[in-house]
């Protein structure tokens, strides 16, 4: 089976590698993930992630000084239809707290599940092997999808 077809009904959680990958296009991950966003976009189902995920995405630019990449960065995590940027709200960071107390993953990685299970989410894509299983959301990794 494919990755779209591993998703199921969703709703998903984008893990931020997911969306630098789309941004640079990147050549290998690019075919997994192009149909991930269309039907994003044309509401096959909803998406998540979480609001380290626009903190990650622009350090490069920034450091870079291009603007141009900053907005695109910004435009797509909070203005694109289908795809929610959850704040850092306190039930979001009281669920990644007590993630990194069960799991002892970092922060970054506590907060990116954290949305997943604050959503609802059926499945978490990343290319992170660090990432752990959770029994309530299936951990979707882009490389074993790789041909």
């Amino acid at each position: 089976m494919g990755l779209i077809q591993d998703i199921g009904q969703g709703p998903i959680c984008l893990d931020t590698v997911i969306f630098i990958y789309f941004m640079e296009e990147h050549e290998k991950y690019l075919p997994l993930i192009e149909p991930i966003f269309e039907a994003i976009d044309k509401g096959h189902f909803k998406a998540y992630t979480s609001g380290i995920t626009l903190l990650e995405t622009l350090v490069v630019p920034l450091r870079a000084q291009d603007n141009e990449l900053v907005n695109q960065y910004s435009y797509l995590l909070m203005e694109s239809h289908g795809l929610k940027m959850l704040d850092l709200d306190w039930k979001l960071l009281h669920q990644a707290a007590w993630l990194r107390a069960k799991l002892g993953i970092k922060t970054p990685d506590a907060l990116q599940l954290a949305a997943a299970l604050i959503s609802k989410c059926t499945s978490f894509i990343t290319n992170d092997r660090r990432m752990p299983n959770l029994a309530n959301v299936r951990v979707l990794q882009l490389s074993d999808y790789l041909r």
